[in-house]
């Protein structure tokens, strides 16, 4: 079966997932993960994407990003594949695939899915049994974006800066999202149209998607996701 082309539309956002070939570890130490991070801010300056949130998990990453160009996202990646898993291979003395051969996206629609998307990325430590508390996980963007900490990566979109007047402000009403979690029909359509890569909105946002690129995009297909797909 051919592979669906990928899509994306100047500043709409993209929720992308990339996992490690065959589930496996792609961090094996701190200083791998502040490596990917490095990698990421400079592949993301390089190739035009705003990173508004992410996590990295022992063996998959998760971006919600907005690019700036129609290649941004496509480069952003291959800028991290040369850099990182060249990295790796060096540290590790390794060889062969790092990564999956393709990672997963879809297009976000702003105004309703955006902040359900930042909670659901920030939240996979929880989900995973790692932490109790995102504030407990190192290695995502929720101490910036909830506590105010310094992070070069990120640039806050639309949807975050409305929450309030000020950084504390906002801050602290975006902590108070987490004490409602993720609706459970908005964690359905975040993973199936992560799967299938079709745009996550409203009809008229995906008919705006389809306008824009000329052509259908996507579907969702029928069933529950697998339980393993956070």
């Amino acid at each position: 079966m051919p592979r669906k082309p990928r899509f994306f539309v100047p500043g709409a956002p993209v929720h992308a997932v990339q996992r490690g070939h065959n589930r496996a570890a792609v961090f094996f130490d701190d200083l791998d993960y502040l490596e990917y991070l490095s990698c990421l801010k400079q592949a993301a300056d390089s190739f035009g994407c705003e990173i508004h949130a992410y996590v990295l998990m022992t063996n998959h990453v998760h971006l919600l990003l907005t690019p700036e160009r129609f290649d941004s996202v496509g480069r952003l990646f291959q800028g991290l594949g040369r850099h990182y898993v060249r990295y790796i291979n060096a540290a590790y003395q390794r060889h062969g695939s790092l990564w999956e051969g393709r990672y997963k996206c879809n297009v976000i629609e702003s105004q309703e899915y955006f902040l359900a998307c930042m909670r659901y990325v920030e939240l996979n430590p929880v989900r995973a049994g790692i932490v109790a508390d995102p504030s407990k996980y190192r290695w995502s963007s929720f101490a910036a974006n909830a506590m105010g900490v310094s992070n070069a990566i990120l640039t806050a979109q639309d949807e975050y800066m409305v929450l309030g007047h000020t950084d504390a402000e906002r801050q602290a009403v975006y902590r108070g999202l987490f004490d409602e979690g993720v609706d459970l029909d908005k964690l359905t359509g975040l993973r199936e149209s992560l799967q299938t890569g079709t745009p996550l909105g409203n009809e008229h946002f995906r008919e705006q998607i389809e306008s824009a690129l000329n052509r259908k995009v996507g579907y969702c297909r029928r069933g529950r996701p697998r339980l393993d797909e956070a």
